[in-house]
């Protein structure tokens, strides 16, 4: 006799799994985010199916892969969409998901690809305006308007490529609880991976996020997809960025850039100039670094500022950089360059919202925070790249001539970088200052 299905409650914000309900998780500690779920009899595989089989490692078949039509999506993709691929796509609302899909959807239709786009949360009206007001060609793209995960599955089994908009809307008839809760979320994603996988169709998920900026749902989500992107942007500013937290089949440090208008996204084809305006400041506490994103380099102006504080325990703010990275730093500049900032209130910000990861930036960070406790101005001209140890040494870092070129490019004239990254028999297009230490490019920049 089969097992009678069982009521048991699961928390949306960290999968928390509970027998009875209560009002607080007590997992995370969250409030009022413990839902209902049924739990389906277990049953066993049936004899007549088919069952898979081991292969040798050769005959694996090859990777298929098929250009989105946008270069900066293919960028972070690492080539275009995967045969077989799941992939999520999340951001705020309004910040362009749908019409970055759509301008893709398009120019995939328009390549001869059978293209489904399947939107449970917009009438096909809607999405007709939408491309006719983007000026998308859209005849060969096929839409359907359901919120019914079975039935739009039923209908894409002859297409090359599916989108379904949005992951939360969807709702699977066989499972129980309301569209968006964890259960349904789940299940709806485990139903388009079973597609994709078993048809080798590439398909794209559209998630929501919450107000901490991470995918709503349960956190199974992102480990059921191969690929999950996050696509965002300042609501003043026209620009977006594309970054992958999740590639399965490529590179997790790939950047897109994009630029919204009236006719859509657009590339941005030379993101340094969303980093650095291309002026001098003159102002204390400002300094220029070249940062990796990817294969990509780029200028990114670091600001600093410091200011007396009237409490026993001065504040350290920071945006762009780790809080971590940022007192450690400070640190290093107190202890082997003698520039305290125990009396005052030490602000960080990276110019543009470029959240940096690479090491590269500490020289750039320490000469900022350098200049904001001196109150003294750096040379407009200059730039530095290294990073920074706990000794106060200078490390090389990875494609130092790349970044050279950068800056030489945007009409710098100098560069500090470390002594054991430079080639002897390179030519590099700008002046180059071998350093060994934070102190000496301290006490060469502020004599």
């Amino acid at each position: 006799m089969a097992k009678q299905p069982t009521l048991r409650y699961r928390c949306a914000a960290c999968s928390y799994l509970s027998l009875t309900p209560v009002g607080r998780c007590p997992s995370c500690g969250a409030w009022g985010t413990l839902e209902p779920e049924e739990t389906a009899p277990v049953r066993l595989p049936s004899p007549s199916r088919g069952r898979s089989k081991p292969i040798a490692l050769p005959d694996a078949p090859p990777e298929t892969r098929v250009s989105s039509g946008l270069e900066e999506l293919d960028r972070v993709l690492g080539g275009g969409w995967l045969a077989g691929g799941v992939v999520l796509l999340g951001g705020e609302p309004g910040v362009g998901k749908s019409t970055l899909l759509l301008q893709s959807c398009c120019a995939m239709a328009e390549e001869g690809q059978r293209v489904l786009y399947v939107s449970g949360e917009e009438s096909t009206s809607q999405l007709a305006l939408r491309a006719r007001r983007l000026g998308l060609k859209t005849r060969s793209l096929s839409l359907l308007c359901t919120d019914d995960v079975t039935e739009a599955l039923e209908e894409a089994d002859p297409y090359a490529f599916v989108v379904f908009d949005s992951v939360q809307a969807l709702k699977d008839p066989e499972s129980t609880g309301w569209p968006g809760s964890p259960h349904q979320v789940r299940s709806v994603a485990e139903r388009v991976l079973a597609f994709s996988k078993g048809r080798r169709v590439p398909t794209v998920l559209v998630g929501h996020i919450t107000k901490q900026g991470q995918i709503a749902g349960p956190k199974l989500l992102e480990h059921l997809v191969d690929v999950v992107l996050l696509f965002w942007g300042e609501k003043s500013s026209r620009n977006r960025l594309l970054r992958a937290e999740k590639n399965r089949f490529g590179s997790t440090d790939e950047l897109g850039a994009f630029e919204m208008g009236e006719r859509g996204l657009a590339p941005l084809l030379d993101p340094s100039h969303l980093y650095w305006n291309g002026e001098e400041s003159g102002v204390p506490g400002v300094a220029l670094g070249v940062v990796l994103e990817g294969s990509r380099p780029l200028l990114t102006e670091v600001q600093a500022l410091s200011c007396p504080s009237p409490f026993p325990y001065p504040k350290r703010t920071a945006r762009g950089i780790e809080m971590n990275r940022l007192q450690l730093l400070l640190a290093v500049l107190e202890r082997r360059c003698g520039l305290s900032s125990r009396t005052g209130d030490v602000y960080l910000n990276v110019a543009g919202g470029l959240v940096v990861q690479d090491p590269a930036a500490d020289l750039a960070v320490c000469l900022a925070l350098a200049g904001a406790l001196r109150d003294l101005s750096l040379d407009g001209k200059t730039c530095f790249v290294g990073e920074v140890g706990l000794a106060g040494e200078v490390r090389p870092v990875a494609r130092t001539l790349a970044r050279l070129k950068e800056a030489a490019r945007f009409g710098f004239r100098r560069a500090f970088v470390s002594r054991r990254g430079l080639d002897r028999g390179e030519t590099y297009p700008l002046e180059v200052v071998p350093v060994s230490s934070l102190s000496e490019v301290v006490r060469a920049v502020f004599p």
